[in-house]
């Protein structure tokens, strides 16, 4: 709502509805982000500029199998597959990287981390040889991990754009139009579609610092940290909703984790991608270049995710860049608080996980401290301590 003239309708409604003068004390919900969120918002502090995807349309992702060759343009491929032609290919393996000579109709993307996460290194042999390639997007950064682990929004973009800076210290600015970011979005929906929109803004900033105007290409995946093993059919709705964050914060690709946690099967991989199609065909998100563009909150959410990336940048910067950290160990520690914290809000149902914490299937079976690690960086799901 944009007019303010509506405001004390909008309050007279809601103390009615609520039977209490004290609305804002009730409407009030604290978030582990530490980003102010308004019940009402009449205004936005300063518009924000509309970036565009480098895609025209958001690629529809499937992993490969030989039944879904027909009807999808975008794989992720694990394994060689001969005559696969016409196709958009994301390479998700080393090897089958090192073998692939693209002729110049293909499109292929490569999903390879050249970030050693544990020794806090680049693999420069590596990273040489996939910019030798002719990949229209050669070398990833993945923070898809980060989130899997429990990052907060701005460690994962401010993780994204430090990482960025250590490969442009490395082999310089061209390699900025070689990337692609793989994200992983959970289930926070205005949240997960602002942080796409904020990690445009700070790449494109973190660009112009080195006299390009640069859009990052992102790669999105569903998250696996709120699914659960014994969930199947919340897995499905929640991925769904993610994936629809990722089309609508503008995500320039989008791939759907497999449902089923603990295995797979032709149907679940197929049913996986299908959420997309149905998001794409019946509600045309995939096109649009930046949909939330406009709305107040998600704009100003968009705006503090922003600046609290950049600023962590810049503290990972004057503490000596991200792989001196890593080395350290800071880096790691801190996403274990965050991660810890945020699994108390599970424990103690502030997070509400279908199935899990909110009608239970299942009693509390791992503490804690089981769980994290704060020397590691690795996925945890929050179900994990139930099951």
């Amino acid at each position: 709502m944009s007019d303010t003239n509506t405001f004390p309708n909008w309050e007279n409604l809601v103390k009615k509805q609520l039977k209490t003068e004290d609305i804002y004390t009730i409407l009030e919900k604290e978030n582990l982000e530490g980003i102010e969120v308004k019940p009402f918002y009449t205004e936005v502090r300063k518009p924000l500029a509309n970036l565009p995807k480098v895609e025209e349309s958001t690629h529809l992702v499937a992993r490969y199998h030989e039944s879904l060759e027909d009807e999808v343009f975008a794989f992720l491929l694990d394994h060689n597959v001969e005559n696969l032609e016409q196709k958009t290919i994301f390479v998700n393996n080393k090897d089958l990287a090192g073998h692939i000579s693209p002729k110049e109709e293909d499109q292929y993307f490569s999903l390879i981390d050249v970030f050693n996460e544990k020794e806090g290194t680049i693999d420069d042999q590596l990273t040489k040889e996939l910019l030798s390639k002719d990949f229209r997007r050669s070398i990833c950064v993945d923070i898809s991990l980060h989130q899997n682990a429990g990052a907060a929004i701005y460690q994962q973009l401010g993780i994204a754009l430090a990482k960025t800076k250590e490969l442009i210290e490395a082999y310089g600015t061209d390699i900025l139009n070689k990337l692609i970011f793989r994200i992983a979005i959970g289930g926070n929906y205005f949240f997960e579609m602002a942080k796409l929109r904020a990690f445009k803004m700070v790449f494109n900033q973190l660009s112009k610092e080195y006299g390009l105007d640069d859009i990052p290409y992102i790669f999105a995946e569903t998250s696996l940290r709120n699914k659960a093993v014994s969930d199947n059919e919340n897995n499905l709705i929640r991925s769904t909703l993610e994936l629809a964050s990722a089309m609508i914060g503008g995500a320039d690709a989008v791939f759907t984790n497999n449902y089923l946690i603990d295995r797979t099967t032709d149907n679940s991989e197929e049913i996986s991608f299908k959420q997309q199609i149905v998001l794409a065909y019946e509600s045309i998100i995939n096109v649009f270049e930046d949909a939330a563009n406009g709305s107040y909150y998600v704009e100003d959410i968009t705006r503090q995710i922003a600046e609290k990336s950049w600023a962590l940048l810049v503290e990972i910067e004057e503490a000596g860049g991200y792989l001196e950290l890593i080395k350290q160990g800071i880096i790691q520690k801190k996403i274990c608080e965050h991660a810890i914290a945020e699994q108390q809000w599970i424990e103690e149902g502030k997070i509400k996980l279908i199935g899990v914490n909110l009608y239970p299937k299942l009693e509390v079976k791992k503490s804690i401290a089981e769980l994290y690690n704060e020397k590691e960086i690795k996925a945890v799901r929050w179900a994990e301590m139930f099951e």
